[in-house]
């Protein structure tokens, strides 16, 4: 075997001999793969098709061996390294060019304990796996609204979901983390162990450290919940934002409602001729009873005329992937987010007029062929009003 050129963390060539690359791959449970050999594609093909990086090696973590293993591994040669979990990443910092890849996806044990109400989850764990063992027990924590995602992403990043107006953001339940850090060292950090660290990896990113298992507070949740969308003609929007936003103000914390303006998909549910024009939709979620989730949608159900209203029992699970349509791997995504503290009359306007100027798909055709899915995902607007009880209190700083 030939040396294997590497970038550094400074993005300077470095070359590593063969003997230093098998060296790595005997201290491994999982595999090491270097360009060409199998899983090497796998890991490093992400959700966004517009990152399109090649490492120089990619370790396939078995454990948190693994993980020390290659953390060290880099701190030793200074190496570029990058770390992915669930390969959801928007911005792509999951894989970079020329160094090191710590890949975390073949990590997927979910342990949930019914009695105490927490489960432990490794990096690897997409939303729809650790929503389903959860659930098997009637048993949730806040997560987001794409059952593709990775857990570890989202949990870092800081994470919500359809109940978080109840129960806060993920990492308001998150309990405990254990982190190898830069240094090569595996450590536990909680509210009493390394509060610091544990202050830091909640809402801080990849920037702390490789987390190779989570603790999470569960919350009681029926395996069935009241939800579905609500969809309106977009002529209307103004006078229904005025009075979604004044329905959100009582709203129980059992009820999440989000707005989607963009072009309508061909839902089986639409009429054809509704198909491309631009709507407004309402996503309900109420986790809670039925009846009391009937009773409290029903001020939101009354706004206007909707054009279908297919709000209803349904699997807590199955609504979490709901979106996963409009969230498909392999499109090519770059977003930009805004948060409002209220959704005042200015704002209105100026997010109507920029949905008025949503591309048509003969439009995007010309814009070119890489944004040819921007027409599938759809240049759509999302305001969650969560209302979020007051985060767990913090320690370190």
């Amino acid at each position: 075997m030939t040396a294997v050129s590497f970038k550094t963390g400074t993005g300077a060539p470095k070359s590593l001999t063969s003997e230093a690359i098998e060296s790595l791959r005997g201290r491994l449970r999982g595999a090491l793969c270097l360009p060409g050999e199998p899983g090497y594609e796998q890991a490093r093909t992400i959700w966004n098709a517009m990152i399109d990086r090649k490492p120089a090696a990619i370790v396939r973590a078995a454990g948190a061996a693994d993980v020390i293993a290659g953390v060290r591994f880099a701190r030793e040669h200074g190496l570029l390294l990058a770390v992915r979990g669930g390969g959801h990443n928007i911005a792509g910092n999951a894989v970079c060019e020329g160094g090191l890849m710590i890949d975390l996806t073949p990590m997927k044990s979910v342990r949930v304990d019914p009695a105490m109400r927490t489960a432990r989850v490794e990096p690897g764990v997409i939303l729809g796996e650790f929503d389903r063992e959860a659930q098997a027990f009637g048993l949730a924590t806040p997560l987001g609204i794409n059952s593709t995602t990775g857990v570890a992403g989202l949990t870092l990043g800081g994470g919500f979901g359809w109940i978080s107006r109840k129960h806060g953001l993920t990492i308001d339940n998150l309990l405990a983390a254990d982190v190898v850090t830069a240094n090569g060292e595996l450590v536990h950090a909680s509210e009493k162990q390394n509060p610091d660290l544990f202050w830091a990896v909640r809402g801080g990113g990849g920037n702390f450290g490789v987390v190779t298992s989570f603790e999470y507070r569960l919350h009681p949740v029926d395996p069935e919940v009241l939800s579905g969308l609500i969809v309106h003609p977009f002529a209307h929007a103004k006078e229904l934002l005025d009075g979604f936003r004044r329905f959100v103000a009582q709203a129980p914390d059992e009820l999440t409602c989000w707005v989607v303006l963009r072009k309508a998909p061909p839902l089986p549910f639409l009429p054809a001729e509704v198909h491309g024009t631009e709507v407004l939709v309402m996503a309900v979620c109420y986790a809670g009873e039925i009846e009391k989730g009937k009773k409290a949608v029903a001020p939101l159900a009354a706004l206007g005329k909707p054009i279908a209203n297919v709000v209803g029992p349904a699997p807590f699970a199955g609504w979490q992937t709901a979106f996963d349509p409009l969230l498909a791997p392999g499109s090519r995504n770059y977003w930009k987010s805004h948060d409002f503290t209220q959704l005042n009359d200015a704002t209105i306007d100026i997010i109507l007029d920029a949905v008025r100027k949503l591309p048509t798909p003969e439009k995007v055709k010309k814009i070119g062929a890489k944004w040819a899915p921007y027409r599938t995902v759809g240049s759509w607007y999302m305001w969650r009003l969560l209302d979020t009880p007051a985060p767990v209190p913090r320690s370190g700083g």
